[in-house]
């Protein structure tokens, strides 16, 4: 029997100092930048859609804190099932503000005016193969932007780059289903009962001098203009216009990293001991 989660309204973000404390170290390692920030209003409640990078805990928190110290928005990070019936990861994430991600718990967070957060690939895009750096991985999934469009809720895209580069994919899925393993895991039928067919089949990824450690990478997010969604509440179940949402998003999110590599490009405040622990392409 799975354990009954907390009401996702009964929630207080946890104060911003706990959050400096917690997140001070990985700040110094990434040196978070923020841009379009602008486009965010504590009073204008939106639904923030992005893209997913590598393991989707390298740089989430450090945009959460980010967003919540600059404007005092606190998100609320709709998740993926699973993580939900993870002994004391589960908890961890509903602590600090994470909640199932049911169209019920969307609906009521929306009901209630909060800044809601998703990543539309979930755990797939987090579960990258080698060569899938900063792509969207959402399937035929259009909920978000249906769920959007029922509520009249705007849309914030927002794109992340740096985690991806922070870690080099050795072992993924595809590898792992051609091993004997993945073949028998196939003819047992353990690859889609365990592993939805592949899709949560964690990578194994190195950083700083073949450790799990991730190299100091500068993280970098961008923050789109809101895309109005109320003129669209009749048509919300319409899949067509749920396509052209999605479509309109999608662009939104590849334009913002577009931006943000050629900030990075330009971006030369870059210590010295940052500059020999990475190894990106490009980077001298």
């Amino acid at each position: 029997m799975s354990r009954r989660l907390p009401d996702p309204l009964d929630f207080s973000p946890p104060p911003r100092a706990l959050l400096r404390t917690l997140l001070g170290p990985r700040r110094f390692w990434f040196a978070p930048q923020f841009f379009g920030l602008e486009h965010l209003d504590a009073a204008r409640p939106a639904l923030y859609v992005g893209n997913h990078t590598i393991y989707g805990v390298i740089d989430s928190p450090l945009m959460v804190q980010g967003v919540y110290e600059h404007t005092g928005i606190f998100l609320r990070s709709l998740g993926d099932h699973f993580h939900f019936v993870t002994p004391v990861w589960g908890r961890m994430l509903l602590r600090f503000g994470a909640v199932d991600g049911t169209p019920e718990n969307c609906a009521r967070l929306m009901e209630s005016g909060a800044h809601i957060m998703v990543y539309p690939g979930g755990a797939r895009e987090v579960m990258k193969n080698a060569g899938e750096e900063y792509r969207l991985v959402w399937k035929r999934r259009t909920g978000f932007a249906r769920m959007a469009m029922e509520h009249g809720y705007d849309i914030i895209p927002f794109a992340a780059i740096g985690a991806d580069d922070a870690l080099d994919i050795r072992y993924d899925s595809k590898t792992f289903q051609r091993s004997w393993a993945g073949r028998l895991a196939r003819r047992t039928g353990l690859l889609d009962r365990v592993f939805r067919g592949g899709d949560t089949v964690m990578p194994l990824a190195t950083g700083v001098a073949g450790s799990p450690l991730p190299r100091p990478e500068k993280m970098y997010f961008m923050f789109g203009e809101r895309i109005p969604t109320r003129h669209l509440q009749a048509a919300a179940h319409n899949r067509h216009a749920q396509w052209q949402v999605r479509h309109e998003v999608e662009k939104a999110i590849y334009r913002q990293m577009d931006e943000l590599f050629a900030i990075r490009a330009r971006d030369h405040d870059w210590s010295w001991w940052r500059q020999r622990l990475i190894r990106r392409k490009g980077q001298t």
